[in-house]
């Protein structure tokens, strides 16, 4: 028998006990040992629980005892989670977490502490809640050479975006939408401004090209300004908007990484990912393009990752997984604007025909549109080395620029 120790009883954590509880057998049969919950750590009481007998609010009952082997973090945060995380790891104990702010931040010395005490620290759930992508980025496709991860990295986002796109629904009437469905938290920063998908980029940008990428490398920009008007015009260039986080290796060995609401080509895959699902696209060079599809969160989606990482700690308690990167330099991720790109660019004119002259000389092959009442042009430039492409935007005289975005074809 495995003991196991479960930090933290809110949504996700209460779902990995449930499952550990619940299904008792069927995840002795897949470990190949009974996985017991000898305790769950928590400030609050929780009566009349199958397994109320198990709660502790003393992490030293926890770190202490020899025979807990596998530890759970679901608390969240980076404070009490990663003194915990860290203390367990060199205790020997092994580590399962979900908490993407932890391993965006710490995920390189916890990994490196891992290596040194030979246990594990896996956190699938990290990224895509219960889509497994870690673990197939990590293994089945190892003998490539990842080149791009791209994807919708958060649902709330999404949600939100797709009723503006099919229901014509405003940005604050969605997002208020998406909180009474438990969507989004009351305070929905972490997801409109793109930290939550940032952290996650981070964690597939690490584990794809092996060196830590930290939050505060990654550009980030969220969705507050978007407007129906630029829904309407990505429709005309037939795209929808998402918010997309993207990181790419370049041929000089450093990468790029951003978060950005974009215009995806209907043509894309991504373009079709809709509601609270999310998606995550893997370039590899011999096998292409690898798409992973599902629910990005939510209590047992998420917890059903989590026990699955217990499982996995369960079979290599003698034996560790390799899941390991190294730490990156300050000049490892660089300015995307060196980087290839298309650009979606919204000018106000009071002098249509000069205007269009102008759009028409400056970016050649450009696909424009002028609005009903001529005071708007809608572009969508070439692919183009971004510096180029915000140097000739900045051109233009005839023009004001309202808005930039990225394009995807």
């Amino acid at each position: 028998m495995i003991d196991v120790a479960i930090m933290g009883h809110g949504v996700v954590g209460s779902g990995v006990a449930e499952i550990l509880h619940n299904h008792s057998k069927r995840i002795a049969e897949k470990a190949k040992e009974n996985i017991n919950v000898k305790y769950i750590l928590d400030l609050r009481d929780f009566e009349g629980l199958e397994y109320s007998d198990k709660f502790t609010k003393d992490f030293s009952v926890i770190l202490n005892d020899p025979d807990v082997k596998i530890v759970v973090e679901v608390m969240g945060g980076c404070t009490f989670a990663y003194d915990y995380v860290k203390a367990c790891l060199l205790a020997g104990k092994s580590v399962c977490t979900s908490n993407k702010e932890l391993v965006a931040a710490k995920g390189s010395e916890l990994l490196d502490i891992a290596l040194e005490k030979n246990v594990n620290f896996l956190f699938e759930a990290s990224v895509g809640g219960g889509i497994p992508v870690l673990r197939p980025m990590a293994q089945c496709l190892t003998a490539n050479e990842i080149t791009e991860v791209t994807g919708i990295l958060n649902g709330t986002t999404n949600f939100i975006l797709t009723k503006m796109i099919s229901e014509n629904m405003s940005f604050d009437d969605a997002l208020k939408l998406a909180q009474e469905l438990g969507y989004a938290e009351k305070d929905p920063t972490a997801d409109v401004e793109g930290h939550d998908a940032c952290r996650k980029i981070c964690i597939l940008a690490s584990l794809g090209f092996g060196k830590h990428v930290y939050p505060n490398q990654v550009k980030t920009e969220g969705i507050t300004n978007i407007s129906l008007v630029d829904v309407e015009y990505a429709d005309a260039f037939d795209s929808v908007i998402k918010l997309i986080g993207r990181t790419r290796k370049l041929d000089n060995g450093k990468i790029t990484a951003n978060v950005y609401p974009a215009l995806v080509s209907r043509k894309n895959m991504l373009a079709g990912v809709n509601d609270v699902f999310n998606a995550i696209m893997v370039r590899g060079d011999e096998v292409g393009d690898v798409m992973f599809y599902g629910r990005g969160a939510g209590k047992f989606p998420t917890a059903s990752a989590v026990v699955g990482d217990v499982i996995d700690c369960a079979k290599h308690l003698s034996a560790r997984k390799y899941l390991h990167w190294i730490d990156g330099e300050k000049d490892y991720v660089a300015d995307s604007i060196d980087d290839i790109t298309r650009l979606y660019v919204l000018v106000k004119t009071d002098n249509l025909a000069e205007a269009i002259k102008e759009i028409e000389t400056t970016f050649s092959g450009a696909s424009y549109i002028v609005s009903k009442d001529n005071s708007e042009v809608a572009i969508l430039t070439e692919t183009d080395i971004e510096r180029n492409l915000r140097e000739q935007i900045n051109s233009l005289s005839c023009s004001e620029v309202v808005k930039t975005l990225h394009a995807i074809d």
